[in-house]
């Protein structure tokens, strides 16, 4: 089956984006070199999605938490649309001075690559990888009206009922939708993908019946999984999560290896001093270790990582190598 969609008018703003990202001024500044004094005036925070939403309120936690340890203020600028690429595009063009980061998530920093032809910027190479901050879980959930009580069980159910299960996903080619098409591979059976236009209608139709199976972010979830509207069958994650310690993980549900996760990383533009990445590296590793951000992580549901800069680049590698024969088998292109 092959998945086509249409993003002219993303594209086309993601360009524009990158030529406001290289705005002049900053390389004839840059070219004496990076202040000693780093940071000298206030650093803004680049975030691809719009604010409210949960990604949001950790960029928001964490900039805070940065500008107290860096002794200057981190602004958060909301950068929405193109799947990510807008922002991404503003700091891939950035002078690499410290003063522009972003707040990067998998569609940007990797998946993007593998899915829109037409990118202004090759993610592996426009940006200096910093830290990976957090990990967050996709659920796989069943309508409780489905005979299943577990990943095994649902196998058995798809493999004996070929061709008649659904799969809801908040949308073409978001991680909900490339986890579905990777997890069926791994188990050996086909369900029809349902897309949708985020996570909120998926749930409404998993309540009223109308999806079989939800692979989702796992936040808008939990409650419902707490009061038996849902079922929850798994996480994807390699450990349980916190707020659902019952629900075994999919390698727990003897699929080894698997694991399918949203990520939160912090990035700059390539080029951007060692020393620089180094102390956004050291601060960032902080806040993860603080009980003030441990309290936001549980809050949002989510999983601390941190590591070092190499960490995070080898990471995104393992990322491209999984997702990428996924997308080119389920010929996902925008």
């Amino acid at each position: 089956m092959r998945i086509r969609v249409t993003r002219r008018m993303a594209l086309a703003a993601t360009m524009a984006a990158v030529a406001v990202g290289s705005s002049a001024g900053s390389s004839a500044a840059w070219a004496q070199g990076p202040s000693p004094s780093w940071p000298s005036r206030p650093i803004t925070l680049i975030m691809p999605f719009a604010a409210g939403g949960g990604t949001d309120l950790l960029a928001r936690a964490l900039a805070q938490d940065l500008g107290e340890r860096l002794g200057q203020q981190v602004v958060v600028d909301n950068r929405a649309g193109g799947g990510g690429n807008i922002a991404a595009g503003i700091v891939a063009k950035a002078a690499p001075d410290g003063y522009t980061i972003m707040f990067g998530t998998p569609g940007p920093l990797a998946n993007n690559k593998l899915m829109y032809k037409n990118l202004p910027f090759d993610p592996e190479q426009a940006f200096a990888p910093v830290v990976l901050v957090a990990k967050s879980p996709l659920i796989v959930a069943a309508r409780p009206s489905l005979p299943v009580t577990s990943l095994a069980e649902l196998a058995a159910y798809a493999k004996a009922n070929p061709g008649k299960l659904n799969v809801g996903v908040p949308g073409n080619g978001t991680l909900g939708h490339i986890t579905s098409l990777l997890l069926q591979k791994a188990l050996g059976i086909t369900m029809t993908n349902v897309p949708y236009r985020g996570t909120a209608p998926v749930v409404n139709d998993l309540l009223g019946d109308q999806v079989d199976i939800a692979m989702d972010f796992m936040p808008s979830y939990v409650p419902l999984a707490r009061e038996g509207k849902i079922r929850a069958l798994a996480v994807t994650t390699t450990e349980r999560a916190a707020d659902l310690p019952d629900v075994k993980t999919v390698q727990e549900a003897g699929v080894k290896g698997f694991e399918a996760t949203a990520w939160y990383a912090l990035a700059a533009p390539a080029g951007t001093p060692a020393e620089i990445v180094d102390k956004l590296n050291a601060a960032t590793n902080a806040f993860l270790a603080s009980q003030k951000g441990k309290d936001v992580l549980a809050q949002l549901s989510m999983q601390a990582v941190g590591g070092s800069p190499a960490d995070l680049k080898a990471f995104i590698g393992s990322e491209l190598q999984k997702w990428g024969p996924v997308v080119r088998d389920a010929n996902i292109s925008m």
